[in-house]
């Protein structure tokens, strides 16, 4: 085997293995610029409420066609079954999740709500552990492993809910609008704000790791990916208008986009999402 050879399969090796893991770190890169975004956002005036609703509208839209043109040969038939799964799966994570972790933003930081966002690998491996799909040994390391980062992430969150020191002063964050103050955190939340923000960010994440677990069910009786995410985002969008009705009845206002920031947001939002479906999408086809 030649140099150039050699190196060819250096270069194909590592964007089959590697590429994967690139694509992730770069997707956690992606969230925190969109919780800095929607940050600002929510400190104009955005409605965390109408913010699910157009965020899961616009998901629905952008998902749709990829999904028709990509799964209409291996789209299984629509079952009663997979119907209340997929209503289900709409009102934990469209719906409750964001809903319960962007009003959690408001009432915290940004910094913090990603931070916090760490507890949700260790709540979604005990959710596992319980529903049997994932098997433990304590004998074994690996298992000590997940054990032992679980116990460390739940501490983690517990210290970072219970204890609220001041703002770190930085030269770059003393003056600034918009995302900078997003990133600065300058305005003091209380004690009072920051517990129950720390406290429906959990919850969010509690909801978000039963929509793991529910999801990794239906998958097995409606495999078509891009298709049960269009249909989760579009049920979302439908039952997050009906809460934001309920809660927010009388208030007409709140549809309103009046700031860049807001639509900026919420366009970040759903090219996330797009995002993290194309790391899905090549590490599938390197395999």
């Amino acid at each position: 085997m030649t140099t150039m050879e050699m190196s060819k399969s250096w270069i194909w090796c590592f964007c089959r293995r590697g590429s994967p893991y690139l694509g992730v770190l770069f997707l956690q890169l992606g969230y925190a610029v969109n919780s800095l975004l929607v940050k600002s956002a929510l400190n104009q005036g955005l409605n965390p409420y109408t913010f699910s609703v157009y965020r899961n509208v616009a998901a629905a839209v952008a998902f749709g066609p990829f999904a028709y043109y990509f799964e209409r040969k291996i789209r299984s038939q629509m079952t009663f079954s997979v119907f209340w799964k997929i209503l289900l799966l709409a009102l934990l994570e469209p719906v409750m999740d964001q809903i319960l972790y962007y009003t959690g933003m408001k009432y915290t930081t940004a910094t913090f709500a990603i931070a916090m966002c760490n507890v949700l690998p260790a709540l979604t491996f005990v959710m596992a552990w319980i529903f049997r799909l994932e098997k433990v040994n304590v004998k074994k390391l690996h298992s000590q492993g997940k054990i032992l980062g679980t116990i460390v992430t739940v501490g983690g969150a517990m210290i970072m809910t219970l204890v609220n020191g001041p703002p770190v002063p930085l030269p770059w964050t003393k003056e600034g609008t918009g995302v900078h103050h997003a990133v600065a955190s300058t305005v003091a939340v209380s004690q009072d704000q920051h517990i129950k923000g720390a406290i429906m960010i959990t919850a969010g994440c509690f909801c978000w790791g039963s929509f793991y677990i529910l999801q990794a069910m239906t998958l097995k009786e409606y495999p078509a990916q891009l298709s049960l995410t269009t249909l989760i985002c579009a049920m979302g969008a439908l039952q997050g208008a009906i809460v934001t009705l309920v809660i927010e009845k009388g208030k007409s206002g709140i549809w309103a986009m009046h700031k860049e920031t807001e639509l900026v947001a919420t366009l970040y939002s759903v090219r996330k999402l797009l995002a993290l479906y194309s790391i899905v999408l090549i590490f599938f086809l390197l395999l």
